[in-house]
């Protein structure tokens, strides 16, 4: 065992205790939250717009890094400030209005997001891979009449600017028929003065869509508590890991970490921006996702720490060649499973960086948790325990709590959880029960050391990457397919990705279905990532349980013992 990533158990209870009791920030209380007593950062900046100046101690140590472009902590919250102040002048922004962001990652979506918060505004996030039919479905979810756009977003919403009465403003890149250009709408204001709005803890700030089972995404409405909760917690285990281990940090002592994955999702808003913020981590931005430029920029920049989708770390592993990342001490992965065996091997492959893995939903800030260290290694298949010392997870089974090592759905309560589905009731009353756990949809099983195991899921999802696919809504589209009379949408197992959309389709009778004009069609009508990989024809009509529901399991298992008629 080496003692270089080995965390002494009693040092690091030690080191919770002394912090709990010794440190104001992290001091915990207790709140009533929608009728229900949690536990609080009692002494926690009351909204994100405190957590943001909190971050101006970094002052001009750079931020973000893209591209040859340095912004400053200070820099950056003096262009949110701008924005902020036109954005209220200009449109009228004030707070509970909704303003949604719809790009790439760039500096100004980073600048965007802040400067919409402080107003006490809600920041809707929309997912960049999304095509017009999707963005359509959620603006009129949503009601957002305001979009930062860039280029190519900017192409899939002018066709919907007149049904919503949208107002896109264009950043970065060219593009002809914006209403406005970031450039401009920044330039008009040079007020740096912070928005002075009363915002209270349990006001929301977000509104994040996330795919789930029933088709068309979901609205998880977050809070700005929830989301301080997610980020002191993540702040709260780093510091008792640092003194646990006499003064190494897990972070680095001088910590960068290189964005590599979406900020429309909480992986990369919180995992990454906010908790950089917060802790003065600096954020190298990249244009695409590459793994040999991803190496090379975390050597350029002499970063600490990766975060991102068990994918990247897989492929950074099989492309390094003889390339070593010496300043890299923690590869962490979050927003799906990284497969058991990868974490020896990419310890092995970067001797001085420790793999490290993550647990959490949309709906619950990402908070859930954390695994890293010697624990990953000698744990390698668990997601961890839960993160101290604000949030509670236990099994239940259809009798009740499960017994160790008994399988059941995966339970979270913390004040990091959702307030709710945007326009869902039912749905919100489903998976929140009434004294306050969230109901995961995911299994898992807890051993006798409380580490946590996820084994399956309950929902007809498939997690492709980090990036969560609804099968309903893949499976209708495929019967928008004239030939198509069966279809039945399944994940098929994938080394790199996880997991990957395949399909088996049963023909009209008559009809044959062209695989290639099937996936382009697809690929009109959704993100790329949810299009099917795999595809299967079945000679017969697809087997059926007694409920007349497509018997998956056996769908699933007769395709994967066959060769796909097409894969891409």
């Amino acid at each position: 065992m080496a003692e270089d990533i080995f965390v002494d158990p009693q040092k690091f209870e030690a080191a919770k205790k002394r912090i709990l009791a010794e440190e104001p920030l992290f001091a915990v209380g207790e709140a009533e939250i929608r009728g229900l007593t949690y536990r609080v950062f009692k002494n926690a900046p009351p909204s994100l717009a405190g957590v943001f100046m909190y971050g101006t101690q970094h002052g001009e140590k750079d931020f973000i890094i893209y591209e040859g472009e340095r912004l400053s902590y200070a820099e950056t919250w003096r262009r949110a400030c701008r924005l902020a102040d036109a954005l209220k002048t200009q449109f009228g922004v004030s707070k509970g209005d909704r303003v949604a962001i719809a790009m790439r990652n760039y500096p100004e979506w980073c600048v965007a997001y802040m400067a919409v918060i402080s107003l006490g505004a809600v920041v809707v996030p929309l997912n960049a891979w999304w095509k017009t039919e999707e963005f359509e479905y959620a603006l009129g979810d949503c009601g957002v009449k305001l979009i930062f756009v860039d280029g190519k977003r900017l192409e899939y919403l002018k066709p919907l600017r007149e049904k919503f009465g949208l107002t896109l403003i264009l950043a970065r890149d060219a593009g002809e028929g914006a209403d406005h250009l970031y450039t401009e709408v920044i330039g008009s204001s040079q007020n740096t003065t912070p928005p002075m709005v009363d915002i209270a803890p349990d006001d929301d700030f977000s509104i994040v869509y996330t795919s789930g089972s029933t088709g068309n995404p979901k609205g998880v409405i977050l809070t700005h508590r929830g989301a301080i909760t997610t980020l002191l917690s993540w702040a709260f285990v780093a510091a008792a890991i640092r003194e646990a281990r006499d003064g190494a940090s897990p972070l680095g002592d001088n910590p960068g970490v290189l964005l590599g994955v979406p900020l429309f999702h909480v992986t990369g808003s919180h995992s990454l921006f906010m908790f950089s913020w917060l802790i003065g981590r600096k954020m190298v931005m990249m244009y695409r996702w590459d793994a040999r430029q991803a190496i090379d920029l975390i050597n350029e920049y002499e970063l600490t720490n990766f975060v991102g989708v068990p994918s990247q770390s897989y492929e950074m592993m099989l492309v390094a060649g003889d390339k070593t990342m010496p300043s890299l001490i923690d590869l962490a992965s979050g927003g799906a499973k990284r497969p058991p065996d990868q974490v020896a091997k990419l310890k092995k492959k970067f001797p001085g960086a420790n793999p490290s893995s993550g647990y959490g939903l949309s709906e619950t800030n990402a908070l859930g948790c954390v695994i890293s260290l010697q624990e990953y290694q000698d744990h390698p298949d668990s997601t961890g325990k839960p993160v101290p010392p604000a949030c509670d997870i236990k099994i239940m089974t259809e009798t009740g709590e499960a017994k160790t090592g008994e399988v059941g759905e995966i339970w979270i309560r913390t004040a990091a959880n959702f307030r709710g589905y945007l326009n869902l009731p039912e749905e919100t009353q489903s998976a929140i029960t009434p004294d306050g756990w969230f109901r995961t949809g995911d299994l898992g099983r807890f051993d006798e050391e409380n580490y946590l195991y996820i084994v399956d899921r309950i929902k007809d999802i498939i997690i492709r990457g980090g990036e969560n696919i609804s099968v309903l809504e893949v499976e209708q589209v495929a019967y928008e397919y004239d030939d198509v009379a069966e279809a039945a949408v399944f994940s098929v197992p994938d080394e790199k990705l996880g997991e990957r959309v395949g399909i088996a389709v049963y023909p009209k009778p008559g009809h044959t279905i062209d695989l290639e004009k099937f996936r382009a069609h697809f690929l009109k009508r959704l993100a790329e990532f949810k299009a099917p990989e795999r595809f299967w024809i079945s000679p017969s009509r697809l087997p059926r349980l007694g409920t007349q529901k497509f018997d998956k399991i056996t769908i699933r298992m007769i395709a994967l013992q066959h060769p796909p008629a097409l894969k891409v």
